[in-house]
């Protein structure tokens, strides 16, 4: 494709040749607006969701850099819209990932790029969410600020969208229709039936978010709950419902850094879930051992998180967007690497169940739900948080679907001499 040599009349017969060329083996299909109002149709099919770009700059940004995490940070800033289906304009990663264009093409791409301009492109003035802060690696400054970062956009937002216990981790679902609010109702007991609650017992939640787990085990159960988190709003939410509950001798929270908390076996339970991530490679080591320090010999732990496929966090477009967007404190692992540092802590392993299908599941509903509710989520957030959360959540559903991501829950035990009073099988689990 000689371009250079059939120079287009205007800049945008030039977009409509690139456009021509980038999206010449997309395999799915998808439509293209320009800013002037052209349209193009690519791929096979009926288009599931159209590409719009309402200024030059985000276009020539794809024709100089083929950088989806630009395209998305144009995406947040409303110069370019994603309308229809999200799903598959998420494929649109990968597509660009792998683009292996001539020298030739590169060349004419360049010329023709130069040439897009419009009278906005300069001092577009939009205030983007993305996390900025210089902090020490997984200080207590750092990870506090990176929780209120995520979790302290909008409680009202996140009521939107969630179910009405507002539990923001993985349901379990009994089968694929099953409703969101019993699929999460179904989560907080199995994770209590896994952990053998008694009435009496002191249990601790590390990372309680808004509190439904702590108010479900006191309530069903007849534990003692205790839950900490460091975010503000989920903090200030847990204490308004359990006052509701009229559990306040019952069911407590505090604000407050797992390293922070103090005594040793003072817990016969503890549950932490969708906490983990934040904790960083690094500190799991510390981590786990002070969920052994707080435990009572014998005692149950059972830990509830987000796996991937590498070993290790390694550099790449997911991880930095991720941490630029999404969860700036966030690393994942393999499963077998968590479990192996939970061995190394002294912790008997006796239950790991993987719910990956339960949480692509998840994350569909919570996508469907949020953009039902766009306009009032707007209310609340800016239509750039909006759209971060749009893209992150289909993204995670697709990674999830795809089993680039994984999650499970790992129960164990503080090691003890002898056997513990658990049954001999998994029965009394099975509802």
């Amino acid at each position: 494709m000689d371009m250079k040599a059939e120079m287009p009349l205007t800049a945008q017969d030039g977009a409509a040749r690139i456009l021509s060329r980038i999206f010449r083996d997309y395999p799915s299909a998808l439509t293209v607006r320009l800013w002037n109002g052209e349209k193009m149709d690519f791929g096979n099919g009926k288009p599931e969701f159209t590409l719009a770009f309402n200024r030059a700059k985000p276009f020539r940004d794809l024709i100089l850099h083929a950088d989806p995490i630009r395209l998305a940070e144009a995406y947040f800033s409303g110069t370019v819209d994603i309308d229809g289906n999200i799903y598959p304009a998420m494929e649109l990663k990968d597509y660009l990932k792998s683009l292996d264009l001539s020298m030739g093409e590169k060349a004419a791409f360049l010329f023709i790029a130069m040439r897009l301009r419009d009278e906005e492109d300069e001092g577009e003035g939009w205030a983007s969410w993305r996390w900025t802060r210089s902090l020490p690696r997984y200080s207590k400054e750092m990870n506090r600020e990176a929780i209120g970062f995520h979790y302290d956009v909008s409680n009202e937002f996140y009521k939107l969208w969630l179910d009405q216990q507002m539990v923001y981790s993985c349901a379990y679902f009994n089968e694929e229709k099953q409703e969101l609010d019993e699929a999460q109702s179904n989560k907080l007991d199995l994770i209590c039936r896994k952990l053998r609650l008694k009435a009496g017992e002191k249990m601790l939640d590390i990372g309680c978010g808004w509190g439904a787990l702590i108010l479900w085990a006191a309530r069903h159960y007849g534990v003692k709950a205790h839950g900490i988190t460091l975010s503000r709003n989920q903090y200030e939410h847990a204490k308004r419902k359990i006052a509701e509950s009229g559990l306040e001798g019952q069911v407590s929270v505090e604000l407050m850094d797992y390293r922070d908390i103090q005594g040793e076996a003072v817990y016969d339970k503890i549950s932490s879930v969708g906490m983990f991530e934040h904790v960083g490679l690094k500190n799991l080591p510390l981590y786990f051992s002070t969920v052994h320090r707080l435990l009572k010999p014998g005692g149950l732990f059972l830990n509830h998180g987000i796996t991937h496929d590498e070993d290790g966090w390694n550099k790449s477009i997911e991880t930095d967007f991720i941490a630029k967007y999404v969860f700036p404190d966030g690393e994942l692992d393999w499963v077998s690497n968590i479990q192996r540092q939970m061995e190394k802590s002294l912790f008997e392993i006796h239950d790991v169940e993987s719910l990956r299908p339960h949480y692509a599941l998840t994350l569909r509903e919570w996508v469907r739900r949020l953009e039902a509710r766009h306009r009032e989520a707007v209310e609340h957030v800016t239509e750039a948080v909006y759209r971060v959360w749009r893209v992150y959540m289909a993204g995670c559903a697709l990674q999830f679907e795809a089993g680039y991501m994984g999650v499970y829950q790992i129960l164990a035990a503080k090691r003890v001499r002898g056997l513990l009073a658990l049954p001999l099988t998994r029965r009394d689990l099975i509802t």
